[in-house]
């Protein structure tokens, strides 16, 4: 099992942010785990970002697109269609369309509270191998997930775990993400927030027995009702394959719905 050390840089990056808060009172969704909201920002619109995956092999970027579109205030649909460049040390680089996905998400439990709210939902993705065969995987996936956040004025806390069958015989996985928010900017209007988030994001791979753990600091800037913008970067802490260097995310999420 490889356990790489935290750059102290990201470390000490991440905590300089957050010592910056002293009255915060505004926060939108995580970046990486799951939201279990459907409305304002997680809502009807388009979400995109570039994200840089660098291992021993060489380095890809991937660029998703994803649309998501609410039915009611409880249940959403949405596609996810990715772009995938492959850059390796060695060989020629490849790109091309990734396997697309199809996703809908059911509210379970809703609990609103003054200047507070606990909410739990449940999704289902399925994943088609419909992209070029250099850089996507021909097999099918399918996941369940529950999600689940605690929200206040000055925090937030969110967390989800997953189950994904493959086809194929290849080893089914446990993903279980936990991210914790903190506004850096008092709540105004119009919005204008900038918020920190500290998230942990791990996969369990069975029949291989393989771990993978990220630990995932990254900044959010909310701009307005309909538009933000965010960055991440993912630290392996626990890389059972021992190829991960790291990844680097930035995007944006826009509301058009």
């Amino acid at each position: 099992m490889k356990k790489t050390k935290l750059n102290f840089n990201h470390i000490f990056f991440a905590l300089w942010v957050f010592s910056l808060a002293s009255n915060s009172f505004a926060q939108g969704p995580p970046i990486i785990t799951e939201s279990p909201y459907l409305l304002g920002l997680e809502g009807g619109g388009i979400r995109t970002f570039g994200k840089i995956v660098s291992t021993d092999l060489g380095e890809t970027y991937v660029q998703p697109f994803a649309i998501p579109y609410n039915l009611s205030t409880n249940f959403q649909i949405g596609v996810i269609q990715p772009f995938v460049t492959r850059f390796p040390k060695n060989g020629e680089n490849q790109s091309g369309f990734g396997n697309f996905s199809l996703f809908v998400k059911q509210m379970l439990v809703q609990i609103d509270a003054k200047a507070k709210t606990f909410r739990s939902l449940l999704k289902f993705t399925q994943t088609f191998p419909t992209g070029a065969s250099n850089v996507s995987a021909d097999v099918y996936s399918s996941q369940v997930m529950l999600v689940t956040g605690y929200v206040t004025l000055k925090y937030g806390l969110y967390g989800s775990v997953g189950y994904t069958f493959v086809s194929k015989n290849l080893p089914d996985n446990l993903v279980y993400n936990f991210a914790f928010g903190y506004p850096l900017l008092p709540q105004k209007y119009p919005p204008l927030q900038l918020n920190l988030y500290l998230e942990l994001n791990g996969q369990r791979f069975f029949e291989v027995d393989k771990n993978l753990l990220f630990f995932s600091p990254g900044l959010q800037l909310i701009t307005s009702s309909k538009l933000l913008f965010e960055t991440s970067v993912q630290i392996p802490i626990v890389d059972d394959n021992n190829i991960l260097k790291y990844t680097y995310s930035f995007g944006i999420r826009w509301l058009v719905f």
